[in-house]
């Protein structure tokens, strides 16, 4: 949910056993954000400066060690209270859904007369309180290495994902560190430089490593490479290619419910076989193997939004458990979104929810058309100055105008790009879409970070109200108004439901229906520079999307089943559908004799 929204999410949530990821990506934003805690709690505040040796790794250390501290303080005070109406420690069962065995022995307590037996009773609930886990999360692509003030470059140690790892290698963390967008052969080699990261003689890890990945393929060679230096992945977390929030990965056409079907038929074949390679590099290394079999999750994140597909998603494809983002910015407590945006988010229509190329990465981004980076980047583009200061440097990455690159949103690139183009020559309608694709892109270092640092009422020169940047999944569609988090819990447990009237199709569709425009998209991209690779490309995603259709036919009877509410029949849109994929041609090769 990019850098801010979630920033702060366990100090919130935690104590109720609920897990949340924080991006440690940003080390000024933790900062601020370090200070802001430590002086709500009474907290002696020491800032760790710039100038510091491995200041960033320190800044991201000291925040990770606070939220640890902090929630840790919250989960001890709840185990103190009394079970009486109105208190924490009765809000963190009630939460709990209805399958728990913990709530069971809540429920059955609750009906007891006050006796020894209820008061052992207690005390066993009250060892069972747990806090959710503080997981942080590290967009691999995001690795730049800078120089020293000498010009010369800088200890690969230093570059930003590394940093970012070193930060949380060294925190008193107990939780999970994801790795998101890709591989990143530099950050995989440095995460065996840690401990926390191998087996205890018992098997235990402090710290595990989650991927999340787009479908089998990249798990099996992703965890076959960490294995061979002795690191297990204890989960892989699946997310939908278009169905989600932030950056958007798409895959090949390959739809998520086939995806999810071969991560169920082949994941014992794949963890016997990481276990194996796992075991036999800690032994080479000398350190201590796992004595069983590790544990290890399959969990799938986007687009899921009724309780009957939280609960076919769980029980079909036997998962270990679901994500659940975007909608989660339309509840205040455990998120943060600022006044502004939290009133255009809970009132949007269905179409200010759409993909971009907003992202200096070249990576499309899901985008909300009602924020107010939206609006600064329309105003500095009639004002003929487009493109935004580039304090931050996380995204620079284009090398077309100089040696040291430069981020693409940024007034530098965008200044230059416009010039080579108004000498170009081109007919006007080419002229403004090509114009249109330059400014388009928007600063989200700054950007992504800015609403948190508003809601908490943080004073920062660099990020301005009108500069918020928020990226929610088009789920979002489905969902108006605020809500508390009890109604969020409850409408995934299916106590209550929180969606609006806007009419939906299952998730497994409206994923569909994102790939179809996409391949539309990605056909009138390429007509013009079709080649032999793009267009077996092409003609692959057309035929995965088909397969993914009638896989979906196949499992229809099953979705349907024990529905009693929220569950469309998915055979006319599959079949509407079908038509729709069959019928895009993609334009033939014209090979010059």
């Amino acid at each position: 949910m990019g850098l801010s929204f979630s920033v702060d999410t366990p100090l919130k949530v935690a104590h109720y056993g609920i897990s949340s990821v924080v991006s440690i990506m940003e080390e000024d934003l933790l900062e601020m954000m370090r200070e802001h805690h430590s002086k709500k709690n009474g907290l002696e505040f020491i800032p760790v400066d710039k100038k510091e040796v491995d200041s960033r790794a320190k800044r991201i250390t000291a925040y990770c060690n606070l939220l640890d501290q902090l929630v840790w303080k919250k989960i001890e005070s709840i185990r103190n209270e009394e079970f009486v109406f109105g208190s924490e420690i009765v809000k963190y069962f009630e939460l709990l859904p209805e399958s728990s065995p913990v709530k069971a022995k809540y429920r059955n307590m609750l009906l007891m007369d006050e006796s020894p037996e209820r008061a052992a009773i207690e005390a066993e609930l009250r060892k069972a309180i747990v806090p959710g886990y503080i997981d942080v999360n590290i967009m691999a692509k995001v690795d730049n290495l800078g120089a020293a003030k000498t010009g010369e470059p800088l200890p690969v140690e230093q570059s930003d994902a590394l940093t970012a790892l070193r930060g949380y290698a060294q925190s008193t963390l107990n939780s999970s560190i994801v790795f998101s967008a890709g591989y990143n052969p530099r950050l995989y080699n440095y995460i065996a430089a840690f401990d926390d990261f191998y087996p205890t003689e018992c098997g235990s890890l402090k710290k595990r490593v989650i991927l999340k990945v787009s479908d089998y393929r990249s798990a099996v060679v992703q965890g076959k490479i960490l294995a061979k230096k002795g690191i297990w992945v204890s989960e892989f977390r699946i997310e939908s290619g278009l169905n989600c929030g932030g950056h958007a990965f798409a895959t090949d056409g390959l739809l998520c419910g086939p995806i999810l079907q071969s991560f169920k038929d082949n994941r014992q074949a794949l963890r016997d076989e990481l276990v194996t390679l796992c075991n036999a590099s800690l032994q080479a290394l000398g350190k201590n193997t796992f004595p069983d079999m590790p544990m290890q999750r399959i969990t799938y994140q986007g687009g899921i939004g009724t309780a009957h597909e939280q609960e076919f998603m769980m029980e079909y494809y036997e998962l270990d458990g679901t994500g659940w983002g975007s909608p989660f910015l339309l509840v205040p407590e455990a998120t943060n979104v600022d006044d502004s945006t939290l009133n255009a988010l809970a009132t949007a229509e269905p179409d200010d929810y759409y993909l971009s190329g907003a992202s200096p990465l070249g990576i499309p981004f899901n985008h909300f058309r009602k924020s107010g980076s939206q609006r600064l980047r329309d105003d500095r583009v009639a004002a003929g100055k487009p493109g935004n200061p580039c304090v931050k440097k996380l995204l620079i990455s284009n090398s077309e105008f100089s040696a040291e690159p430069i981020c693409t949103a940024s007034i530098k690139y965008q200044r230059l790009k416009i010039d080579e183009l108004n000498k170009a020559g081109l007919p006007e309608e080419e002229y403004k879409k090509k114009f249109a694709a330059i400014v388009e892109k928007d600063c989200l270092c700054t950007g992504l970070g800015t609403t948190a640092l508003l809601k908490n009422d943080i004073v920062n020169k660099q990020h301005k109200p009108e500069g918020v940047i928020i990226c929610p999944g088009p789920n979002l569609a489905y969902y108006s108004g605020t809500f508390t988090l009890a109604q969020m819990i409850d409408h995934i447990y299916g106590r209550t439901n929180v969606r609006n009237s806007v009419e939906r199709a299952s998730l497994f569709v409206n994923e569909l229906v994102l790939y179809v425009k996409y391949l539309r998209k990605e056909i009138d991209k390429n007509a013009l520079s079709l080649n032999q690779n793009t267009f077996r490309t092409l003609n692959a995603f057309k035929t995965n999307l088909l397969s993914g259709i009638e896989y979906y036919k196949g499992i229809n009877d099953a979705f349907l089943r024990n529905c009693s509410y929220e569950c469309p029949d998915m055979i006319e849109d599959l079949e509407k559908y079908a038509r729709e994929v069959e019928s895009i041609v993609i334009p033939s090769l014209v090979i010059a004799s």
